[in-house]
């Protein structure tokens, strides 16, 4: 094996432990209920499915279930717990009885806003290590690496 051959070998496998490190640290970040401020501690999923409400005004569960890539039973039980918490209501939709709307309410505000401080604390603190091509290339990976894990 040529000498050269190996270094693009040891490179791929230390690239690829890198990798299986990054994809633990995440897994355990998934698993830990954080503080949100006024509104408590959240799950992981609690705070998505916030995340996933905060962007709209009112989302319909069904779209929320989509957005989250889960069953539709799998938000009801969400939006229950969070129901419950204070953190989100649901209505009737004005023109179809079957659909139901999701809500933040001001506590649920409160979340996402805490939550999205967390996000651009995140990327002020990588903007200021890295330059704006290795930022671009850093979003292009992880654009890439979300596309192969969807498959």
């Amino acid at each position: 094996m040529s000498e050269q051959h190996f270094s693009r070998l040891n490179n791929i496998n230390t690239g690829s432990q890198k990798l299986g490190r990054l994809i633990l640290q995440l897994q355990r970040l998934e698993r830990e209920p954080r503080s949100y401020g006024a509104a408590g501690v959240l799950t992981p999923s609690e705070i998505h499915t916030i995340d996933a409400i905060g962007c709209d005004e009112g989302v319909l569960m069904s779209t929320l279930a989509s957005r989250l890539g889960v069953t539709k039973g799998a938000v009801t039980q969400l939006v229950t717990r969070l129901e419950n918490k204070g953190l989100v209501k649901r209505t009737s939709h004005p023109n179809d009885s079957r659909a139901v709307i999701v809500s933040l309410t001001e506590k649920g505000k409160v979340a996402y806003h805490v939550h999205e401080g967390l996000h651009q604390t995140f990327y002020d603190q990588l903007s200021s290590q890295l330059t704006k091509e290795e930022i671009a290339i850093f979003e292009k990976c992880v654009e890439k690496l979300s596309e192969i894990l969807k498959k």
